[in-house]
């Protein structure tokens, strides 16, 4: 405990020095952003009826498509997944071998009492067009089969044009346009060019709106890091000509001081009174560009769009205010939002007692999982069966032994980290029998960033940590084992010995921790469950090392995994090393809005 609070004294040196501030409560005129913290990329909202409903990024994790739902576009509530079964897209998720791959910058639409997501599934060797359509976003099981489609380009937009008998169109990176038939996926070819922005990488994300006889369309320019922008053009007719607007960009944070960086790939919507909002992501990073595990989030800003006129779009801010703009929030309302899914800024308080039950709605993997992975037993808990391949396996790589890739499903489940400042612990019941085998908690990246606190069976290590390490015959050691690896260099392994006293069943079994101190450091601690004051602080590590590198598109998860570290044959690990948590906790504890400000 004394060496734990010296290096929690430590690492408050290396943070920012920070004011506290309450969080707003039933405020209209002001709010914080982000709204939906974080991983949360490439946000589109639609509002029927009073009840707003955005759709983000997932890429390579399943169930992927997430669909949140808002009264009052501050509290939001998972409502459900549009991709939330293997056999919506058969194999597709066996044959993703990038860490970035998958599904790309979904556009969610509401027409004829139908909700709409469009995207596409980016694999090395080809990019799958994907509709799926739900009359009830609030059920997973509501979200049919996709249509699919074969585009040439990534980040899907669908509009129709009701003053061309309501034409159905995908414009696509680039920009480009193309008919699409959304009962068969066809496209009408040649797509034609609309409009290539204003001389910035990447033109991508568009979105079309129609409004007062003009085609407007936003895009986003200059990549998805420091220099991301948001720029638009406009045209009398679809196909053009289009003329920019010539106060572009009409969003960016880019060459300014702000905490919020990377502010792009907006989509436009209007609440139930007609005034104008958007969404954007962003990355809590500052100019630095070196620390921000959360990844991109969504920022929410409020938009004024004169008849005739271009809209105008607020600064993004951590704070934003809406005096002096006429308008206000919605009223809080969190009883009004319908389904069973968490609010995304809540704690996780999951027990796992509950037999047969679903996994929460909020817990995802790392591609489709494996069958009978992950169970829940009311007498035991959250039962993990091992993978062969660890947290990194063989990545990048689906050369002859796929079974190590991850491309067969992980033995992991996560949630993201939705708070700078955050407590994640679980407890762990383990006996394993064979060398190798391991279980524990992690904050994940990807599978080249990630940090992990793990319990394994290790060959004997000489240790001062313990005076009563738990034997398993004359080969093998209980070992509490703590290893990172990812954007920099990582601290050095640790294995501390696992006294035998923590392994009493009746007691709990073994509890293991994670907690963001500050926005820069991860502090990961086991102890027994029955006695959390016997705490030992086995490892401390930068958040940068899960800060973009080969994650740049993504964002933490904190979770937990099993893996028998490649032992085996196929797809199968010795027996006996099955991992059961019980006590899953997640709590945030502050989130900053700005380098000096934790609300």
């Amino acid at each position: 405990m004394k060496l734990r609070s010296l290096l929690v004294a430590g690492l408050a040196l290396l943070a920012p020095t920070a004011s506290s501030s309450q969080a707003l409560e039933n405020s209209t005129t002001t709010y914080y952003n982000p709204v939906l913290s974080g991983w949360h990329s490439d946000p589109s909202c639609t509002q029927v009826n009073g009840t707003f409903f955005c759709a983000t990024s997932t890429f390579i994790t399943f169930p992927g498509l997430p669909i949140y739902a808002s009264r009052d576009l501050i509290n939001w509530k998972l409502a459900s997944h549009a991709w939330n079964r293997e056999s919506q897209l058969p194999g597709l998720s066996r044959r993703t071998t990038g860490q970035q791959d998958g599904m790309y910058a979904p556009t969610l639409r509401y027409r004829d009492g139908v909700f709409l997501v469009i995207c596409e599934y980016l694999l090395a060797s080809a990019t799958t067009g994907v509709v799926f359509r739900s009359r009830d976003p609030f059920r997973d099981a509501a979200w049919a089969d996709p249509v699919v489609f074969a585009p040439d380009r990534i980040d899907p937009d669908l509009f129709w044009d009701d003053d061309d008998d309501g034409r159905t169109y995908a414009a696509t990176q680039g920009v480009a346009l193309q008919e699409l038939d959304l009962a068969t996926g066809a496209l009408s070819q040649p797509p034609a060019s609309l409009w290539n922005g204003t001389g910035g990488e990447w033109p991508e994300g568009p979105h079309l709106y129609a409004r007062d006889g003009w085609r407007y369309l936003l895009i986003a320019e200059g990549g998805t890091a420091l220099g991301h922008s948001v720029t638009m053009a406009r045209a009398w007719n679809v196909t053009g000509p289009y003329e920019p607007c010539e106060r572009n960009p009409v969003l960016t944070n880019r060459g300014t001081g702000e905490y919020f960086q990377t502010v792009g790939h907006a989509d436009l919507f209007r609440d139930a009174d007609g005034a104008w909002w958007g969404v954007a992501l962003a990355t809590r990073s500052g100019p630095a560009f070196e620390t921000y595990p959360m990844g991109r989030e969504t920022v929410l800003f409020p938009v004024t769009w004169d008849e005739g006129e271009w809209p105008v779009m607020q600064p993004v801010r951590g704070r934003m205010e809406l005096d002096g703009l006429g308008r206000a929030l919605p009223p809080p309302d969190r009883d009004g939002v319908p389904g069973d899914g968490p609010f995304n800024a809540d704690p996780d308080v999951y027990d796992f007692d509950t037999e047969g039950a679903n996994l929460p709605r909020n817990l995802i993997h790392w591609r489709v999982p494996r069958p009978d992975a992950f169970a829940i037993t009311a007498a035991a808990g959250l039962r993990v069966v091992p993978s062969r391949n660890n947290l990194t396996g063989v990545p990048l790589s689906d050369a002859t032994t796929p079974e190590l890739t991850g491309q067969r499903g992980l033995s992991f489940v996560g949630r993201r980290q939705t708070d700078t400042l955050f407590v994640f612990s679980v407890d762990l019941t383990f006996r394993p029998r064979e060398v190798g085998q391991e279980a524990g908690v992690t904050v994940f990246l990807t599978q080249v960033n990630h940090i992990d606190l793990g319990v394994a069976l290790l060959p004997p290590q000489q240790s001062n940590d313990s005076n009563s390490p738990c034997q398993i015959g004359a080969t093998s050691q209980l070992m509490v084992w703590f290893r990172a690896e990812g954007t920099g260099t990582p601290p050095a392994p640790r294995t501390v010995p696992v006294p035998a006293d923590w392994l009493d069943g009746d007691k709990g079994g073994i509890r293991l921790q994670i907690e963001a101190a500050n926005a820069t450091h991860y502090l990961l601690s086991a102890m027994p469950a029955a006695d959390p004051k016997a705490q030992v602080l086995v490892g401390v590590a930068p958040a940068a090392l899960v800060s973009g590198g080969n994650g740049s598109f993504v964002g933490g998860l904190v979770g937990v995994y099993a893996t028998c570290n490649g032992a085996g044959a196929g797809d199968e690990c010795p027996e006996g090393g099955d991992a059961y948590f019980k006590r899953w906790r997640y709590t945030g504890k502050g989130q900053y809005i700005s380098e000096t400000t934790v609300v």
